[in-house]
């Protein structure tokens, strides 16, 4: 069986009506992306947790702030995820 891609999805279950349609498969195709984003996020945010070194928190700050320059997440959000890595860098320095 073959497998329906997102939009390809929203054109089966959609209203008839073209805006209504255009509207969805944009819908989804945001949807991919920020999932997209938000798994690299995800990811990365860990992968700095573990190690603490500056160039995984600098990394991790910069896909925390294009996440945010995307509208991904909000960027109080982002600030308060990079203060967070921040202070557990500081504290496994003492």
């Amino acid at each position: 069986m073959v497998e329906l891609t997102a939009i390809e999805e929203v054109r089966n279950k959609v209203a008839h009506i073209k805006s209504a349609i255009k509207k969805a498969e944009k819908a989804a195709e945001s949807k991919e992306r920020n999932r997209a984003v938000k798994s690299k996020l995800r990811s990365q945010m860990k992968k700095t947790l573990q190690s603490l070194t500056p160039e995984s928190i600098g990394k991790a700050a910069s896909v925390i702030d294009k996440a945010a320059a995307k509208g991904v997440i909000h960027k109080n959000a982002a600030n308060r995820y990079k203060s967070r890595i921040g202070k557990k860098a500081n504290s496994s320095q003492e």
